[in-house]
């Protein structure tokens, strides 16, 4: 499985609806709405890379109100959960 945190930032007047919009992508398992410098962030969880690239260029970046987005791709987890489990899609 590939991870990847997205972290989205969001212009003013699309912000009340755009987590909704990112939470409806194939591939994201989460959104967050967040404090800081961003006002999303989205965890993508994905078999292929090309879900990925579908779920970064295809879908978040199209997005009406996304005004930036900066992807970080997991390498490792580091937790007691079993995540292939808990997000096996029968890939």
């Amino acid at each position: 499985m590939i991870t990847a945190f997205v972290l989205v930032e969001s212009e003013r007047t699309a912000l009340a609806k755009l987590g909704g919009r990112l939470q409806e992508i194939d591939g994201i398992a989460e959104v967050y709405s967040v404090t800081g410098a961003w006002d999303f962030v989205a965890i993508v969880r994905v078999a292929r890379h090309e879900q990925l690239a579908e779920a970064l260029a295809e879908n978040i970046a199209a997005l009406e109100g996304v005004s930036r987005s900066q992807t970080m791709v997991a390498f490792d987890a580091f937790t007691d959960l079993d995540l292939d489990q808990l997000f096996a899609d029968g890939s």
